[in-house]
């Protein structure tokens, strides 16, 4: 029967972490091409996105992102992890983005540069884990029910 004094010897001799003790930064995943791959998901919008570093140069399904996402506020939301990490225009940003609209597309495409982030550089996980940028939004549409106008909503109430 081992005894309390194996155990903290155990710990002492690290093969248990303490609890104190910061865990080694992961390793950067980067393909042949210099690049970090991460998918981006939003409401019905699902987004590939590459990152390589680069002049800012950002396209989104073959397009400049100026066109893509004409609203300057779809802009803003795709730059914000950039802004946030302070590395605007240093990398250049290749994605596909397919189903949901613009809104959700453009945050499919945020949250997808914000995962390839943390793959290229380990080091910046806590700061865009901080503003909210690796956590997948989950809401989503609620569905239609039956004898309902929509999901919530009733049909007018006639009295005769």
């Amino acid at each position: 029967m081992a005894d309390l004094g194996d155990l903290k010897d155990l710990v002492a001799g690290g093969s248990i972490a303490a609890a104190g003790e910061a865990a080694a930064p992961a390793e950067p995943k980067i393909d042949a091409q210099g690049r970090s791959y991460a998918t981006g998901k939003r409401k019905n919008a699902i987004a590939r996105v590459w990152i390589k570093p680069g002049t800012g140069k950002i396209t989104v399904n073959g397009r400049e992102v100026e066109t893509y996402f004409a609203r300057p506020v779809l802009r803003m939301i795709i730059n914000q992890p950039f802004t946030r990490a302070d590395r605007a225009g240093q990398f250049d940003v290749f994605c596909t983005v397919t189903g949901g609209g613009l809104s959700g597309q453009a945050g499919a495409v945020r949250h997808g540069i914000s995962k390839a982030l943390t793959l290229y550089e380990p080091a910046l996980r806590t700061v865009l884990k901080k503003g909210g940028f690796l956590t997948r939004d989950s809401r989503v549409v609620e569905r239609k029910k039956f004898g309902r106008a929509k999901a919530r909503r009733s049909f007018q109430f006639s009295k005769r």
